[in-house]
């Protein structure tokens, strides 16, 4: 993806300052408007995170208490979703290291390659599979059973549509960390989900 069609178009570069300058002067009716907005995407996030529906709900509430008390740092050069997602994020990681003194990248299962790793260009991936079935709840399940880090990814990228930049920004990560971890993420849902219709279908 080109530099210039990941540029904040004039509207949404518009929005996001208005955003900011809101946020700034703590305006409680925007906040009401932005959690309305973005609920459903942030608890979905933190659901693909955690894991944990009752430990998500308890970091969506925090993630919305951080974006009230510290609105003053977003600055709108960032689509505010990104900004809200890298908070949620951070709290996840910081829960974490309080429970366990382990982060989120080591609960992925392997050591990650730097080297990218492409998967066929021609091949549907799982979520363009899934369009075909009547129940998306199978991606949502086996979306579970993968490396937390692959499943980041995967979650921002297809359910949030989400530019490559914009992930590597929330995750802190390098593009090319960013690709390995999309491209090795399909490549591990693929046959899973090729499994598990195939079950469903033989009973």
């Amino acid at each position: 993806m080109s530099t210039a069609s990941i540029t904040l178009t004039a509207q949404a570069r518009e929005e996001s300052v208005l955003i900011a300058q809101g946020l700034k002067r703590h305006d409680a009716g925007l906040l009401d408007e932005l959690i309305v907005q973005y609920q459903h995407r942030l608890l979905r996030y933190l659901l693909y995170l955690t894991g944990n529906r009752d430990l998500a709900e308890d970091l969506f509430q925090e993630t919305w208490m951080r974006v009230l008390m510290r609105g003053d740092q977003y600055n709108g050069n960032a689509r505010f979703e990104t900004w809200l997602f890298t908070i949620a994020r951070n709290l996840v990681i910081d829960l974490r290291r309080r429970r366990s003194m382990v982060s989120l990248e080591e609960l992925c299962d392997s050591g990650e390659d730097e080297r990218p790793y492409e998967v066929a260009g021609n091949d549907p991936n799982p979520f363009d599979l899934y369009q075909s079935y009547e129940n998306s709840r199978i991606v949502a399940e086996l979306l579970l059973t993968l490396d937390p880090l692959h499943r980041e990814v995967l979650v921002l990228r297809f359910h949030e549509e989400l530019a490559l930049e914009e992930i590597a920004q929330i995750t802190r990560a390098p593009l090319s960390t960013v690709k390995s971890r999309l491209y090795r993420g399909l490549a591990s849902l693929k046959p899973r989900l090729e499994a598990m219709t195939a079950k469903q279908e033989a009973q």
